[in-house]
């Protein structure tokens, strides 16, 4: 494992959160930043012990694993550059394994660009229909992390293309589960995770903060009112993931007949609380699919 090398392309919040968990895995040493603003690159590379690569080309020559932490929107831009090196890598049977995190970005979609370069650009929405023969297809991983992969409790979802061994991608796994919980699944799901845990940490944060908003207005010192709602929440899912129990269930056992609960709940229900969030996931979703 000390052996490997690690190139992030980006050094934004979730580049900083994978590669500070991959800190405690691999030397820092192993692990490299190159971005588009080398400054951003070398103040992420000096908190964190890492190197910086002097182009997005040189740090796919160099790395075993290249994460790509930048927007979908500059994904396309990004692959071009350093498709010429990822195809190298393959022909010299030592490929290197692209991670994307981006949104919408299908693992098919970034072979095609690698394989057919700026072909791609010709293919515009039709770009699924087309089939080339990717007899040496880059290998590629595709993950969905959220923000709380910055203090090690993030979830990220992760499938790949029947190119990455199975014991590579195990190393991935330990990789990645240093800055939470890591989940196969099917490519097929990763735009519902992107609504679900991908944007929800915001969701939450609203509702946090919606929570201390009610506690103020009932009376409550800010700082107090935000502390406990912060807590609250941070105890009512760790109930959900150690008892194992519905949150149905759990609800029930808070709200006595007649009580100050169930007219809380009520309140929510009467201001479509759970359709609201519903169609919250479900417009992140819907935009995870446009941006691919």
């Amino acid at each position: 494992m000390n052996t490997k090398n690690i190139a992030c392309i980006g050094s934004g919040n979730m580049g900083r959160a994978l590669m500070k968990g991959a800190t405690s895995i691999l030397p820092p040493g192993n692990i490299g930043f190159s971005d588009a603003d080398i400054s951003k690159a070398e103040v992420l590379a000096k908190e964190l012990g890492a190197k910086v690569y002097s182009s997005n080309y040189d740090a796919v020559k160099e790395a075993d694993f290249v994460f790509l932490a930048v927007k979908p929107q500059v994904l396309g831009t990004v692959l071009e550059e350093i498709a010429p090196a990822l195809r190298m890598r393959v022909e010299s049977k030592s490929p290197a394994i692209l991670v994307s995190m981006a949104a919408g970005w299908t693992i098919k979609k970034i072979q095609i660009l690698l394989d057919v370069g700026s072909v791609a650009k010709l293919i515009g929405p039709d770009w699924s229909e087309v089939n080339p023969t990717l007899t040496k297809a880059v290998p590629v991983v595709r993950i969905m992390p959220n923000t709380p992969a910055l203090i090690s409790q993030g979830v990220i979802a992760m499938a790949a293309s029947s190119e990455v061994p199975e014991e590579t991608l195990a190393m991935l796994e330990k990789i990645l589960g240093a800055a939470g919980i890591v989940d196969r699944l099917d490519e097929s799901y990763m735009d519902a995770v992107t609504g679900l845990s991908g944007s929800g940490p915001a969701f939450v944060y609203l509702f946090i903060e919606a929570l201390a908003d009610g506690g103020v207005q009932a009376g409550l010192p800010r700082d107090k009112a935000l502390r406990y709602a912060t807590q609250t929440v941070l105890g009512a899912a760790a109930m959900v993931k150690e008892t194992g129990k519905h949150p149905g269930e759990l609800k029930d056992m808070v709200t006595s007949p007649g009580g100050t609960t169930i007219a809380g709940v009520a309140a929510l229900e009467n201001g479509a609380f759970r359709g609201t969030v519903i169609n919250a996931v479900d417009a992140a979703y819907n935009r995870s699919k446009k941006l691919g």
